[in-house]
């Protein structure tokens, strides 16, 4: 079953070697692995954007507020 959140604060994935790229703000889906968190988005015109990050980060984003959980979640 997806989980929801919302993107809030500034928040960045890095493609392998490259330099961050930020998530824009708004609803994602996440997907927990035990090392990682996949968001999905929708970036426009019917195209969908993805990016995994290691779990610390995304708990770090959690506890900073940049990331919050959809109620229920």
């Amino acid at each position: 079953m997806p989980k929801f959140a919302t993107i809030t604060g500034d928040v960045t994935f890095t493609p392998g070697d490259g330099v961050p790229i930020e998530i824009p703000q708004g609803r994602v889906e996440v997907g927990l692995e035990p090392d990682s968190a996949t968001l999905s988005w929708d970036a426009g015109d019917g195209v969908a954007a993805v990016a995994a990050i290691p779990i610390s980060q995304f708990n770090d984003y959690l506890r900073d507020g940049k990331i919050t959980w959809e109620a229920g979640e």
